[in-house]
């Protein structure tokens, strides 16, 4: 599967984006799908997933109450609504599949490593 992340920008602290994760080339329904985030010099965190179904899903404490992950998978697109933005969210955030059929999403959601397909990234600026 193909994944295109898009609907990144900059945008004052407090304020809100929409990003979406758009696949194709697969049965979209089949993946876990993942929201990533890496700043200039650091790792690449986790920071959303969501379950085949939509009936689960996981957050990063740090954004825990302001982020929401959800997927529409009749158009094969998952969205991340980023509210109450903080200059600590400025980062390039990438979307990523793992082809699995778990109900309920597990730690292992957590680890990059886990998820074989990604997308190509797209900046969100959040200045103070």
């Amino acid at each position: 599967v193909q994944l295109q992340a898009s609907g990144g920008g900059s945008v004052q602290a407090g304020g809100s984006l929409r990003l979406s994760c758009a696949a194709s080339g697969g049965t979209f329904s089949w993946y876990t799908v993942a929201w990533f985030r890496q700043a200039p010099g650091k790792e690449r965190d986790f920071v959303a997933a969501i379950n085949m179904s939509g009936g689960s899903s996981d957050y990063a404490d740090s954004v825990k109450g302001r982020f929401t992950i959800s997927r529409d998978n009749a158009k094969n697109t998952v969205t991340l609504q980023m509210n109450s933005l903080k200059p600590e969210d400025t980062a390039v955030y990438y979307c990523a599949a793992d082809h699995s059929t778990a109900r309920r999403l597990g730690v292992w959601a957590r680890y990059k490593a886990k998820y074989e397909h990604w997308g190509q990234g797209t900046q969100v600026t959040v200045s103070s």
